[in-house]
């Protein structure tokens, strides 16, 4: 086991290039989840603001000075 390990001397290079390998894997795999996210919650602001200005569109200016006041 210990000679798979030392894989004939290239340890240094193969080890690495796994860790490599795996870490960009991981990140290819988290990414579009973590951006998914971040573009919901973005999605959730504009959708709700845009009702707001609807609600508020809507509103007659009688109603408008009521709800200030």
């Amino acid at each position: 086991m210990p000679e798979f390990f030392a894989m004939g001397g290239y340890a240094l290079y193969v080890w690495p290039a796994y860790a490599v390998f795996f870490a960009i894997l991981a990140w290819d795999w988290i990414a579009p989840v973590l951006r998914r996210r971040q573009l919901l919650k973005e999605l959730r602001g504009r959708m709700a603001r845009e009702q707001l200005r609807r609600q508020r569109a809507a509103q007659t200016p009688a109603q408008r000075e009521g709800a200030s006041a």
